[in-house]
């Protein structure tokens, strides 16, 4: 029985149910493959999901689009490729809290923002408060990736990226009003996120293991959108989180995204080339990447395996 083992970004959340309920339900033994599940708590976020794939430690991981970009146009780095996109939809915002004095993207100048330090993060933060007339001058900070929500609750940040259908919905029934500001608001074409991604030598020696894996994971997401109530279930016995325990906030949060699993065609996972091509033009465009060093798009995914 072949080995796929999957590197999570995050402790386990709704982004994931898929993954656990084709575990839990059988998909993947059915399919005659064998799945192990990392989550980043083993070694307390020390490797990301991308170095574990890199350095062959895991098949596959889960990460925005920027660490393939990232892994595509630096130096001596192994080509990761996306293999499938886990949303549709970008889920994400940068939020502030309702009753701060941030109102506008404008006003994080002079502000704190709490970043995960991811490659593009800043800059796509900057490119928001400029296009709405700041001068994108603000103070990053670098929390604890598990505490950066908190860091806004507790008024140390002004800012953070965060997932809606999670964090939103926590502040939702905790009763806390926010601020979301979405990037297509501010011209930013912006990638798939979360996506799944493979190196290219674990492509070529379990090609066959890999595309059984995405048909599995892609009945587990399906079965999510159906029977939301039973996911949750599942979802919930995958860790011992606090927020795990809250089975009515983890039925409106799959219930919330649900529909960001799957395109107009109900299929899971499908990537298309426009998104790639405007997010990597933007990107150069902020002199962010350089034209020598992806001069195309395409090397940046493949759907073959879906």
């Amino acid at each position: 029985m072949e080995l796929i083992r999957l590197a999570l970004d995050w402790t386990p959340n709704t982004n994931h149910t898929g993954f656990f309920v084709a575990q839990a339900k059988g998909y993947y033994d059915e399919a005659g493959i064998k799945v192990e599940i990392r989550s980043p708590e083993e070694d307390n976020y020390a490797k990301t999901p991308a170095k574990l794939v890199a350095e062959k430690e895991v098949e596959l991981g889960i990460a925005p689009s920027e660490s393939v970009i990232s892994y595509q146009t630096l130096e001596n780095k192994p080509q990761l490729q996306a293999v499938a996109a886990i949303l549709q939809k970008d889920a994400s915002a940068i939020v502030s809290l309702k009753d701060s004095d941030m109102q506008q993207m404008r006003d994080l100048d002079g502000k704190t923002y709490a970043s995960y330090n991811a490659r593009f993060e800043d800059h796509i933060v900057k490119a928001m408060v400029k296009k709405d007339g700041g001068s994108g001058d603000f103070i990053k900070s670098n929390p604890d990736k598990l505490g950066i929500w908190n860091t806004l609750l507790e008024r140390k940040a002004d800012a953070t990226w965060v997932f809606m259908p999670w964090e939103g919905i926590l502040a939702k029934r905790a009763g806390i009003q926010l601020n979301a500001f979405q990037l297509d608001s501010y011209n930013i074409p912006y990638g798939y996120s979360p996506i799944l991604l493979a190196h290219p030598d674990v492509l070529n020696e379990k090609a066959e293991a890999i595309s059984i894996f995405m048909k599995a994971t892609a009945k587990g997401f399906h079965f999510a959108q159906a029977q939301p109530e039973d996911a949750v279930k599942i979802l919930a016995a995958s860790g011992n989180q606090e927020d795990l325990n809250d089975e009515a906030f983890l039925l409106e949060s799959q219930k919330s995204i649900n529909p960001y699993y799957t395109d107009q065609n109900n299929s899971w996972g499908t990537m298309e080339d426009e998104r790639w091509k405007n997010f990597t033009n933007w990107l150069k465009s902020q002199k962010l990447i350089k034209e020598e060093t992806l001069s195309n798009h395409k090397s940046l995914y493949t759907n073959k395996y879906l």
